[in-house]
């Protein structure tokens, strides 16, 4: 198969300035959004083949990683070609997050590392971590506390949401205290955990909180779905640089679109169908060198991907079908074979919002976790069963 080239389409931009991240210098204020199943050594070098930007690793809970278990070890593996290897943790023990970050460093296996306290599935939160942690400030900040102790030069930095819910914020505080224990920056997703990923981001707060910490830079996340969005969001809201999550799914290209608008160059892609048939085929080729040659296993993982990929173009029923349960390169290489490769890219209909948003829902909390912004004893036993490895929110 040959690759059809994109067209490019115009765009006014203006160029910013770098991002510095402790003793990381980004060119391109842009960072991938770690996501479960999603952000592997695969789909990270796919994205940074179309442009700049940090590139986190998937959620690694770190008790897993302590106990060097195959799947977490797997994960943390980084390709020669990732230069800047990012690595985002997950835990609720100070001791355990410690163990992880110290291991990572001694063993020099990551250039940045990450701490997730923002995810809001409800098997999470029901136990007390993900984004109904920071509500335990004591526990919060002897988290991060210990995390940048045991980084040492290793640029630190956490990632969160606005709070529980609208009556239970904990962005504000969480970012001071962050701050004040030395973290590199600080990202927000705009949402709290009770909306999940419904409605519209809160751009507002960042500019709240980017007002509140001054001396580190602060990431917005949410809602950015093309490079305009994230434009718009750094203008409107002062932040020092974007998250991206759920917009890149389907669309590696995206960190091209963003790379050019920040760096003041007048290009967006509007990729035809043989554009995208050659991304989709190169994802399947990079998840099966990722499985050790698996070809079989890179070939169930792509599935979950087809319907991102072709989304607004004029494939049929079936063909996306066959797609979404194809069994191997060969099969793939057949059905993309049967795809109109000059069909122009189709304009509104494939892009906007991706994934699924959900919708908003009451927090699954431990029981009286909301009685006091100080962890009780009878907690700590559910935090232990927090550690779950869900998408980082």
């Amino acid at each position: 198969m040959t690759a059809v080239a994109a067209t490019a389409q115009p765009v006014a931009r203006a160029a910013s300035e770098p991002l510095h991240i402790g003793n990381l210098t980004l060119d391109v204020p842009v960072i991938l959004a770690p996501m479960a199943g999603i952000t592997n050594t695969a789909f990270r070098r796919l994205c940074r083949e179309y442009g700049a930007g940090l590139y986190v690793s998937e959620m690694i809970t770190s008790r897993a990683l302590v106990e060097r278990t195959p799947e977490s070890m797997r994960l943390i593996r980084h390709h020669e070609s990732e230069t800047t290897r990012s690595i985002q943790l997950y835990g609720v023990d100070p001791k355990t997050v410690a163990a992880a970050v110290t291991m990572l460093v001694a063993e020099d296996r990551a250039d940045h590392i990450d701490l997730n306290f923002g995810c809001p599935v409800p098997k999470v939160t029901r136990k007390g971590g993900g984004a109904a942690l920071p509500w335990k400030t004591d526990l919060f900040r002897d988290i991060v506390e210990r995390a940048v102790k045991a980084a040492g030069d290793i640029p630190l930095t956490i990632k969160m949401r606005k709070g529980i819910d609208s009556e239970h914020l904990t962005y504000l505080e969480a970012g001071r205290i962050a701050e004040g224990a030395g973290v590199a920056s600080i990202a927000l997703h705009a949402r709290t955990a009770a909306e999940f990923y419904s409605g519209t981001a809160d751009w507002a707060a960042i500019e709240t909180l980017k007002n509140a910490v001054t001396s580190v830079p602060v990431l917005g996340n949410g809602d950015i779905w093309s490079a305009d969005d994230a434009l718009r969001m750094v203008r409107e809201t002062g932040a020092d640089g974007v998250v991206v999550g759920r917009g890149c799914l389907g669309r590696p290209w995206l960190f091209g679109d963003l790379s050019a608008g920040f760096t003041g160059k007048a290009t967006k892609l509007e990729p035809n169908l043989g554009f995208v048939a050659t991304a989709f085929k190169r994802h399947a080729e990079l998840l099966v060198e990722f499985f050790d040659g698996d070809e079989d296993r890179a070939c169930r993982d792509i599935r979950k991907h087809v319907a991102w990929y072709f989304k607004g173009y004029a494939v049929g029923g079936d063909l996306r079908a066959s797609l979404a349960t194809v069994q191997s390169l060969a099969m793939m290489d057949d059905l993309l074979a049967q795809l109109d490769w000059t069909q122009p890219y189709p304009g509104p209909d494939a892009e906007g919002q991706r994934g699924r948003a959900g919708t908003p829902k009451n927090p699954s909390l431990p029981d009286r976790w909301l009685d006091s912004r100080e962890l009780q004893e009878t907690h700590r036993a559910e935090l232990t069963e927090a550690e779950l490895h869900h998408s980082g929110g």
